[in-house]
């Protein structure tokens, strides 16, 4: 598999690497706040997923791709090893590169999502997909006219907003999505996915789950125990999916507790019980 070259921002170049990973519609830009608080530890950078932000496009789009894509930019920027924080699907990605090059990863923070396969059902994001694809961008004259129409296939309006971060201007002046669409809807699947492994990640690791959310369960445990056992959970009460940007405060706490602490190790045989 060919690696892209990652955009990336550097917040801080002094302490430990950390890296942070977005979820799927996402970019760096969604997680600068927290970039720029974890900056004041550790030399952060956020990273632009490929077919995302200000990445390159490529028709292969799945974990594994995306683990190499992270593992060129740490040899790259000559990182021999890094924390890394990944929500949803850069949840996934961090999950992946710890399993397959455990060497490269010290400390592991998940955010909502759990080493699982997720079914169809109940799903919002071909939902999404298909908003943004019927948005006729031909003649489209602002943002609030394409808001406007998002909202007959997105109810949320926190999730409007966040789509539309993906809507920007191209040279000629008219509107288009920074996103790869046709790669995420035709690989989508793969994204619900979670590779097998037959190795487990065994330095700290902790998992932050939004109570509201249903992305974390305790039927997850033996399936998280068994890939990461030396991990911890946390849960932010009053927050669902995008708990980094409901409880911001907490958030960052729970992680730079979690990361700066001198030994990460938990009882992660009572911890991970928590998960409802």
């Amino acid at each position: 598999m060919t690696a892209l070259k990652l955009h990336y921002r550097q917040y801080s170049d002094s302490g430990a690497p950390l890296l942070v990973l977005h979820g799927l519609f996402g970019s760096l830009s969604n997680w600068s706040w927290h970039c720029k608080q974890l900056a004041q530890h550790f030399a952060v950078i956020g990273v632009d997923l490929r077919n995302h932000g200000g990445s390159p496009h490529a028709s292969s789009f799945n974990y594994p791709v995306m683990a190499q894509d992270v593992l060129q930019l740490l040899d790259d920027l000559n990182i021999g090893s890094c924390h890394l924080l990944g929500h949803s699907m850069g949840g996934k990605v961090a999950m992946e590169l710890a399993l397959t090059a455990p060497a490269k990863v010290e400390r592991l923070v998940v955010v909502d999502i759990a080493p699982v396969s997720y079914p169809k059902q109940a799903d919002e994001h071909m939902q999404v997909i298909a908003g943004m694809k019927a948005l006729e961008l031909d003649g489209l004259d602002s943002r609030a006219t394409a808001e406007a129409f998002l909202r007959r296939y997105i109810d949320d309006e926190p999730t409007r907003k966040f789509v539309l971060t993906n809507l920007i201007r191209n040279p000629e002046g008219s509107y288009c999505w920074r996103l790869n669409m046709s790669a995420i809807e035709k690989d989508y699947d793969a994204l619900r996915d979670m590779p097998e492994h037959n190795s487990a990640f065994q330095k700290p690791t902790l998992f932050v789950k939004g109570a509201e959310s249903a992305y974390i369960q305790s039927k997850h445990r033996e399936r998280i125990l068994a890939y990461f056992p030396q991990s911890d959970v946390k849960i932010i009460m009053g927050a669902g999916h995008w708990l980094h940007a409901e409880k911001p405060q907490m958030f960052n706490k729970i992680a730079m507790d979690f990361l700066t602490a001198p030994d990460c190790a938990a009882d992660s045989s009572l911890a991970v019980e928590k998960m409802q």
